[in-house]
């Protein structure tokens, strides 16, 4: 017969391994979040380093966002024109990488509320007397990265007066302004002013302004972007958005790339 205090020993045991179980469960369950970046070099937000980890501004402020929303999340780099289907899709969870908030990509995907914005510019060589208007670049050539909303907006604004030249990088479309293949380029300003600061940047080009504003193609600003109804992530995001900026932590990113308020009016 077995005694009370065994069957109080294998109690105790049981409860103990049950406990250890259930705990189990949840470290096996904690939300592991596949954060997708553009697998392209688009510093000062994402750039691979030599050991080929990825850095950046926006890779340090995806982190951010992760640990204060209480994620575990891992950076997958994804080809830019199939950054939206590999959402869609669940290859990826959350998409940070430049997305503007825009109807169109509404229509597909869901977004977080803004985490910065700038203004779009247009970039051509240093001699450059025109505007960034259908009028300044009519009969020129006009380079723009696929898939993004400048591609969107030089076709709507700039196809019936310029030639459209359209590129899978913005850094090839860098490259041939730099060679003189295009008389122009446009993209966000943060973005071009870290071609414009490089050595070929520095000795061919200059901005020739600031495209008109645009809201319905350039948005008002970039977010996060998630699957659509994915309403539980989406508030997790939106409100580690509002922590990070509340607690200090978006500025001391920031004030390590810009000397300015990247998140914008």
């Amino acid at each position: 017969m077995t005694s009370r205090s065994t069957i109080s020993g294998l109690l105790k045991t049981a409860g103990l391994a049950l406990s250890l179980a259930i705990c189990g469960v949840g470290l096996a369950s904690a939300e592991t979040v596949k954060l997708g970046i553009a697998a392209e070099p688009y510093p000062p937000f994402a750039s691979p380093d030599a050991s080929g980890q990825w850095t950046g501004w926006e890779v340090e402020i995806g982190k951010a966002l992760c640990v204060k929303a209480g994620l575990d999340c891992v950076v997958t780099p994804v080809s830019w024109d199939g950054i939206i289907p590999a959402l869609t899709s669940s290859k990826i969870d959350i998409i940070v990488a430049s997305m503007s908030i825009t109807a169109e990509r509404e229509k597909t995907i869901d977004f977080s509320d803004k985490y910065y914005n700038t203004p779009t510019v247009v970039v051509g060589a240093k001699d450059a007397d025109y505007t960034a208007t259908p009028e300044g670049l009519a009969g020129k050539i006009i380079g723009v990265q696929i898939a993004t909303v400048h591609e969107a907006y030089v076709r709507k604004h700039f196809a019936d007066a310029a030639e459209i030249k359209v590129y899978q990088t913005q850094d090839e479309a860098n490259q041939d302004l730099t060679a003189g293949r295009i008389d122009a380029t446009q993209a966000d300003s943060l973005a071009l002013n870290e071609f414009l600061k490089s050595p070929d940047g520095t000795a061919c080009c200059k901005v020739v302004g600031e495209v008109a504003p645009d809201l319905d193609i350039l948005g008002p600003g970039v977010g996060v972007g998630l699957r659509k109804g994915d309403s539980a992530l989406k508030d997790k995001m939106n409100a580690a958005i509002k922590g990070i900026r509340e607690d200090g932590t978006y500025a001391a990113i920031s004030k390590k790339y810009f000397d300015f308020d990247i998140f914008g009016g």
